[in-house]
């Protein structure tokens, strides 16, 4: 069987960068497989996918040797509107990638650009929409929804059409824990219903890797490991601790092995190692469950202060649509550090944006003590300038925490560009491959 995706001696430099982001990659994937791109961050993941879906070299230019294959199309002679058509793609900032108002027409911009009749287009908006649970936001605007609807409309768009290779860059990480965990089992039926060749870079590795059939590492630019899951956790405990799973940091930590790669093989090794109990499936009541601590008051032992932020009854409603915020009734008092929780859509960003002032509530008051500083999904959003020199200083990056390196290291540092590998930081920009249909085709570099 010949491989559907082929990286043969790939390395690849993005303009202007000091190191290569890809070097001397050379790997296969058999179609019906579902891959796991895993790696500490600025590894090459990224880069990887962007040139397996051609938008490498096409879209970001720089200096490319060696080929990749995608369906047998060399990557090198076929832009990236040719094989939007053999590859679904979803990038790690899913705003950048919606270009119409609606989520209707954003679903349906796939399939027609590539040439579907119109009953065509509907069965499969429908059928995307369906399957993504997305059907109540087809009428929505893009711009209301919230970083994780916009993150599965744009899977959905990637979806759309059925394409034999679907390329995701960490795409639970808008997620909230619930959406994440569907996503993952969601893939796993596409991969294995449709035989859609899945090839995931993603972070949180517990979520997926019993998913995975395969396992591949990157370490600066390179393929570090190739593997099955098991293999990985036995390679990434000798030369990556960073990489393992919380239940294989917890094995390994105890001694235990075989470092498990789901929660049901970590239970089975406990059972059989006599740490867990036997589960009771005969009918008797279980053990009473201890009870909770209940909460003690905030102010308790020490002096009543004045709130750093009150919201008092804090409404936030769309015109013509829902209200996003309810009534909000919120203190937060200095020092305080507060987990802000919910589904996605349930309003965590509106209320951010609502505490630094970005937005204006339609009923309720707000009081701050003072500046709000509020960092949003999108960190490229915050970027004015092309060079980390020009948009921070030295003493700040060191006061981060990314001034620790070399004198070298760092200075190579300091004029990297701040776009994602190389690319435009301004808007509206996209790395849709289907946002490339009739548009010329970029000259190879």
């Amino acid at each position: 069987m010949s491989a559907i995706l082929a990286f043969e001696r790939v390395s690849y430099r993005y303009p202007d960068a000091a190191e290569p982001a890809l070097e001397d990659v050379s790997l296969r994937v058999e179609p019906g497989e579902l891959c796991l791109l895993a790696g500490l961050s600025g590894c090459g993941k990224s880069t990887l996918l962007r040139a397996a879906s051609g938008l490498v070299p096409h879209f970001h230019g720089g200096r490319f040797a060696g080929s990749v294959t995608l369906a047998g199309l060399d990557t090198r002679e076929h832009g990236p509107a040719r094989l939007g058509a053999l590859a679904g793609v979803l990038f790690q900032d899913p705003e950048t990638q919606l270009v119409t108002s609606s989520v209707r027409a954003e679903l349906a911009l796939p399939l027609q650009s590539r040439g579907h009749d119109a009953m065509a287009v509907a069965r499969g908006v429908e059928e995307v929409a369906l399957a993504l649970g997305i059907d109540a936001l087809l009428d929505r605007s893009v711009h209301e929804l919230s970083g994780g609807e916009q993150q599965r409309v744009a899977l959905g768009a990637a979806l759309a059409g059925r394409p034999p290779v679907v390329m995701l860059d960490e795409p639970t990480s808008q997620l909230d824990p619930v959406a994440g965990d569907e996503l993952i089992g969601l893939l796993r039926r596409l991969n294995q219903e449709w035989e859609t060749t899945i090839l995931l870079a993603e972070h949180r590795l517990e979520r997926c890797l019993s998913a995975a059939d395969r396992v591949i590492a990157l370490r600066e630019g390179r393929v570090a490991h190739d593997g099955d899951p098991a293999s990985f956790l036995q390679w990434s405990d000798r030369e990556e601790p960073a990489l393992r799973t919380p239940g294989a940091k917890l094995f390994s930590l105890t001694g235990l092995r075989p470092l498990p790669v789901g929660v049901r093989q970590a239970r089975a090794e406990l059972r059989r190692h006599g740490l867990l109990e036997q589960d009771v499936h005969d009918g008797s009541p279980a053990a009473p469950a201890r009870a909770a601590p209940r909460p003690t008051s905030r102010s308790k032992g020490r002096e009543r202060r004045e709130a750093a932020l009150r919201m008092r009854g804090v409404w936030h409603e769309l015109r013509d649509g829902p209200a996003i915020l309810r009534g909000v009734e919120l203190e937060l008092l200095p020092g305080e550090r507060l987990a802000l929780m919910g589904r996605n859509g349930a309003g965590k960003s509106t209320l951010l944006r609502h505490a630094a002032g970005l937005l204006a509530a339609t009923r309720g008051r707000i009081e701050r003590a003072g500046r709000v500083a509020l960092l949003l999904q999108n960190p490229g959003d915050y970027f004015l300038h092309e060079r980390v020199r020009e948009e921070l200083p030295p003493a700040e990056l060191e006061r981060a925490g990314r001034w620790r390196s070399s004198p070298a290291a760092r200075t190579r540092r300091c004029w990297r560009s701040t776009s994602p590998r190389g690319g435009w930081t301004g808007r509206p920009r996209t790395s849709s491959p289907a946002s490339f249909a009739g548009a010329p085709r970029r000259g190879r570099p």
